[in-house]
């Protein structure tokens, strides 16, 4: 059994990681800058957790894994390169991972795109966890079913979320790749855009067994290979028949031409019938029984933070959402306006990253249109400089929306007094976003 020390180990990846590590016997030590209930469930399973960060937390027989967010100058980082320690990437950590969960009878699924790849893994983990075939996986959010990110069992399937933000998909052999989409995005690593992107895929492509790609996506057709498709139109899986209604979405899922499976969700929007049919083509070519899990879709709500109800108040819904990037917006802001109608929707903004405001300014102005009423906030910076000219006060100006400047705690005090009953209120960002139901709902009880 290893010895791990997490730097920042509070994060959604690096919980996980570490709680996947300790289930399979691992010992496992980390440090952050603030306690989280993340945090106190890897506690609870044995991991030794340090507030702050500080060279004498870091055990001198550990591998020391870290993101890409820890900066060279990391006291723990320093004390690490000291001692002469392994020092693995998270990417390396999660590959190392997925090596020791593959061999003869086993199967390696991962779900990687540009948007969908946290719902895709989570939605894979969750059907094969109900159908009681014990998965193994490490997921980029909470499936809020099964409350974690990540399990160690012992069944036949390893499922993972590969983020491609930072070009670290290229280390990974999974049995099966499947690419939702590939659009233009992290553009301060991806600097000539989506010919890097594409670069990026092919060369994982060209470390998997079998790939799956959306076959209605224009960047996907964009790769190199040989691919099993999957889409609405011409392709090997298809659906068909699709129903929308306020309680859900159902439609029939064919294979080359012959009725495979029908299938029932409860999530709205065409997006979501994309990822459904993602899995259940990723676990039709892994062999499963689609039988045996068809009927698990119907349970799955959704992960957390993608268009998370988070509390409600007198009459007024609060949702959270992580959707950072234009097409994301779009198909959140789509798929609630299929359920509440258009004229109820408050969408509340919060860039995240000025490199992504910048690069993509026209393409998010033309996110909003599934909205009533919009409001932006200020950039989240995810510790990025300033970019002079690019803030959330100039792009409510040109979008024509409202523009609420402050802390997350001032935006729901200004807020607050302007929502109505029947206002149904989305958070929309990868930043501190995630609070505002939270500071709202604490306003309304004071």
């Amino acid at each position: 059994m290893g010895v791990y020390h997490f730097i920042a180990i509070g994060g959604i990846g690096m919980s996980g990681l570490a709680k996947y590590l300790l289930e399979d016997g691992h010992t496992v030590s980390g440090s952050d800058i603030a306690d989280s209930k993340y945090i106190n469930a890897l506690r609870d399973l044995g991991a030794r957790v340090t507030i702050g960060h500080s060279a004498d937390n870091v055990p001198d027989n550990a591998i020391v894994v870290v993101s890409t967010a820890i900066r060279e100058n990391n006291p723990e980082l320093v004390r690490a390169k000291e001692l002469g320690l392994k020092i693995y990437h998270r990417s390396d950590m999660l590959n190392e991972i997925s090596e020791s969960a593959q061999g003869e009878g086993k199967c390696f699924i991962g779900f990687s795109g540009t948007h969908g790849k946290t719902t895709t893994s989570g939605l894979c983990s969750y059907v094969l966890d109900k159908a009681g075939l014990e998965p193994s996986f490490v997921d980029g959010g909470i499936v809020p079913e099964l409350h974690t990110n990540a399990q160690h069992k012992c069944g036949k399937y390893f499922v993972a979320e590969l983020d491609e933000s930072d070009g670290t998909i290229v280390k990974y052999n999974p049995d099966i790749l499947v690419i939702n989409n590939l659009e233009e995005d992290h553009l301060d690593f991806y600097k000539n855009g989506m010919a890097d992107i594409i670069k990026t895929f092919d060369t994982a492509v060209s470390r998997s067994k079998k790939v799956l790609v959306n076959n209605d996506n224009p960047g996907v057709n964009l790769l190199n290979g040989h691919f099993i498709t999957y889409g609405l139109n011409s392709a090997d899986y298809t659906a068909n028949n699709i129903q929308y209604t306020k309680e859900g979405t159902s439609f029939d899922i064919y294979k080359k031409g012959e009725l495979l499976t029908s299938v029932r969700i409860q999530l709205s929007g065409v997006h979501n019938v994309y990822n459904t049919l993602a899995v259940i083509s990723a676990l039709s070519e892994s062999g499963a029984d689609i039988n045996l899990v068809k009927d698990y879709f119907y349970g799955f709500t959704g992960m957390g933070r993608r268009f998370q109800k988070v509390c409600e108040l007198n009459g007024i819904q609060v949702y959270d959402d992580y959707a950072h990037h234009p097409t994301e917006i779009k198909a959140t802001l789509n798929s609630a306006a299929l359920k509440f109608g258009k004229e109820h929707i408050v969408a509340v903004f919060q860039p995240h990253r000025y490199t992504r405001l910048k690069a993509l300014w026209n393409e998010f102005k033309n996110s909003f249109e599934e909205a009533g009423r919009v409001i932006v906030t200020d950039v989240y910076s995810a510790s990025e400089d300033v970019i002079v000219g690019i803030t959330g006060e100039k792009f409510a100006s040109e979008l024509g929306a409202e523009y609420l400047s402050g802390s997350m705690k001032d935006v729901a005090q200004m807020l607050l007094p302007t929502l109505k009953k029947g206002d149904i209120v989305i958070g929309l960002g990868a930043g501190t976003i995630t609070a505002l139901g939270k500071e709202l709902e604490h306003l309304e009880l004071v």
